[in-house]
């Protein structure tokens, strides 16, 4: 009996171990691979800007006087050489636009009253005294008809200056103006007084509107892309504007259409992070492509993914057989990291027969069918088989690993449809008073997985349309 019971005691002492040692690995050494974030692409975002010229049409019709006379009427006249003087009034109809490409003709029709006389000369030397006043457009005959035009030609400059060229077209009379008994045909003097008045005109549009800066205004907007907004559901969106192009520019009816290229390297994460202000760069070039395309990184923190992960394996309980003894392993909590390479790790708190810790390591892979990410080939790091090896070696059945496998998904079907519906609410509001924008996200595609040490990063890439509607807008900035 006494041999027996000495024969035994290995197998005693052996379940005693079994149950009292504690498993405590040292965590994962992984290899060093080629594993690195690739600095985000830049985003190409195309918006075509529609700026309403209405109120351009009414600030230029402030501006343009209404009634043009001759110097110091009535009481002066204009002598034209030695043998014609005339004096009148001139009054415009309401302005009139039209824009075709880059060139906005302002144009309205004049009407017009005059008073003349003549006297005979003769090279120079005044033969006769000056005949009574003549009048035209007085009475019944009516006023005298000029049709009176301006053309402008528009370009935008690198420093968001926009040049306004005015072209002072010759006035085209419609009806001639005929004055004294003999019927003289005055028209080219009325023509050439007018002209003189237009010049004068034409100066003083040059100098208030030739050259509009509108930069303030981009800043203002730039100030907007460099803000952090909130998508609910989602994290913190922060655009970061790079650069800003003018693809083309064009008037058609009462529109400005500016074709506006903005280039940007936008980021979704969790955290706030902190706004940075920057001067809007001048305008540059850059490829131009229709619609949008947005690179967007969002960034997923570990313990986000940790507590998904617990929700679900926290608890688990599995039995196991070795021999003729039961064991049990129960999984207490997990901890998703990364370690700057392609492999995340998954930290496994136990207890049961033994308790102690584990680490497996697997990669995370996109499903897109079923729209989520999957850790797969799942496995015990290294460390874990060895020290395992000489303590518990009945853990490396493959119900663990599986059961973490199956755990180890993350639906971002929910958190795709969220962001379109959030950043199509961002992309359709009110900027700044009187200027709107308007686009819709058409799609999302995961393009790559990136598990860094301290967040897991997803990148992605959203094509769409964007466009931007001015109501109105401010010159005098």
């Amino acid at each position: 009996m006494k041999g027996k019971g000495i024969s035994i005691l290995p197998a005693l002492l052996f379940v005693f171990t079994s149950y009292a040692q504690r498993i405590d690995p040292e965590h994962p050494d992984l290899s060093p691979t080629n594993f690195r974030l690739d600095s985000l692409p830049n985003s190409e975002i195309n918006i075509p800007i529609q700026i309403n010229l209405k109120p351009v049409y009414t600030m230029a019709e402030k501006s343009v006087d209404t009634i043009f006379t001759s110097p110091h009427y009535p009481d002066d006249w204009v002598q034209d050489g030695c043998d014609v003087r005339y004096k009148y009034v001139f009054r415009r109809s309401l302005l009139q636009m039209h824009t075709m490409g880059s060139a906005l003709n302002l144009g309205f029709t004049g009407y017009y009253k005059i008073v003349g006389a003549t006297r005979v000369c003769v090279n120079g030397t005044v033969i006769s005294p000056w005949t009574p006043a003549c009048r035209c457009g007085f009475g019944s005959e009516g006023e005298r008809r000029v049709i009176v035009s301006f053309t402008n030609s528009l370009s935008i400059q690198p420093d968001y200056k926009v040049k306004l060229v005015f072209k002072r077209n010759e006035p085209q009379p419609l009806d001639k103006c005929e004055v004294c008994f003999w019927g003289q045909d005055i028209t080219k003097q009325v023509m050439k007084g007018l002209t003189t008045e237009l010049d004068d005109a034409k100066k003083d549009l040059e100098k208030s509107y030739g050259s509009v800066d509108l930069k303030p205004r981009f800043q203002q907007v730039w100030d907007k892309l460099n803000k952090v907004y909130n998508i609910y559901g989602l994290g913190w969106l922060k655009i970061n504007p790079q650069k800003i192009r003018i693809n083309n520019l064009f008037a058609q009816n009462d529109s400005l259409n500016i074709y506006l290229g903005l280039s940007a390297k936008p980021v979704i994460s969790f955290e706030k992070p902190t706004e940075q202000s920057s001067w809007v760069p001048n305008i540059g070039s850059f490829s131009r492509k229709p619609g949008f395309t947005i690179f967007l990184d969002a960034v997923l923190s570990y313990d986000s993914l940790t507590n998904i992960l617990n929700q679900q394996a926290m608890g688990k309980k599995f039995d196991f057989k070795k021999g003729f003894i039961k064991k049990k392993f129960i999984i207490e909590d997990c901890k998703i990291y990364g370690a700057g390479n392609e492999k995340l790790i998954i930290k496994v708190n136990f207890s049961g027969t033994n308790d102690g810790v584990v680490y497996l390591v697997g990669t995370p892979v996109y499903n897109v069918e079923k729209r989520r990410i999957e850790v797969t080939n799942v496995d015990f790091d290294i460390k874990s088989k060895n020290f395992l090896l000489g303590s518990a070696d009945w853990l490396f059945d493959k119900k663990i690993t599986k059961e973490i496998t199956k755990y180890a998904q993350f639906d971002l079907g929910a958190y795709i449809d969220t962001a379109k519906t959030a950043i199509n609410k961002e992309l359709n509001q009110e900027w700044i008073k009187g200027i709107r924008s308007y686009g819709n996200i058409s799609d999302i595609k995961l393009i790559g997985i990136y598990p860094m040490a301290q967040q897991l990063v997803i990148r992605s890439n959203c094509t769409g349309d964007l466009s931007v509607k001015v109501e109105s807008i401010n010159f005098t900035l």
